[in-house]
């Protein structure tokens, strides 16, 4: 029989899209007074993996992935995701066309996940319309994709900053551990 446990806390992490690099930085700066510090905040990146946005926010999007300095539960990310819906909302443009969107989620030791309000098969539901989509998972040493996972989030620039900050996770994760023993690890880095 397993013994039921509180989890452990993960890094908060966002992928922001848009088609204005600077309502991204602003977004950046509104998420910041929401859900503290960022410690990482990744140079203007190409978007040109999909048309999917195209007709709602445009061509030639560019993407920032940030972190936050602070832990939080897992449990966090449905509020987290709808703070970051009604970011999207404020920004919209007049004819309520979105300008950003918003992929809040987080890592942990065995993988990423992201927050979304979209069911599908590999989606379990969380609460309040947010489902919870497992993006990539860590095995033998490094962040592998599924046959699910977007193409934007295998490109071996992504991954290389997710292992970096799944990195830099880890040993926020040691600290916090140093200081509270007995606590367990879902897998080994």
């Amino acid at each position: 029989m397993s013994s039921p446990h509180a989890p452990q806390p993960v890094k908060l992490i966002a992928s922001i899209l848009a088609s204005d690099i600077q309502a991204a930085d602003r977004a950046i700066d509104l998420m910041r007074q929401q859900f503290g510090e960022t410690d990482y905040v990744s140079d203007e990146l190409k978007f040109d993996f999909t048309d999917y946005y195209t007709p709602e926010m445009g061509s030639g999007l560019k993407r920032r992935l940030i972190s936050f300095a602070g832990l939080i539960m897992p449990d966090a990310l449905p509020d987290i995701k709808l703070a970051t819906n009604k970011l999207e909302v404020e920004f919209a443009s007049g004819n309520g066309k979105r300008v950003l969107n918003i992929d809040p989620g987080y890592i942990a030791l065995c993988h990423l996940i992201l927050a979304t309000g979209k069911a599908f098969t590999h989606r379990p539901y969380l609460r309040d319309g947010i489902y919870a989509d497992m993006t990539l998972v860590y095995r033998r040493g490094r962040f592998q994709k599924l046959e699910w996972t977007f193409p934007d989030y295998a490109s071996p620039e992504m991954l290389d900053s997710i292992t970096m900050l799944r990195e830099r996770y880890y040993q926020q994760l040691q600290q916090l551990l140093r200081t509270h023993t007995g606590d367990r690890q879902c897998c080994k880095a």
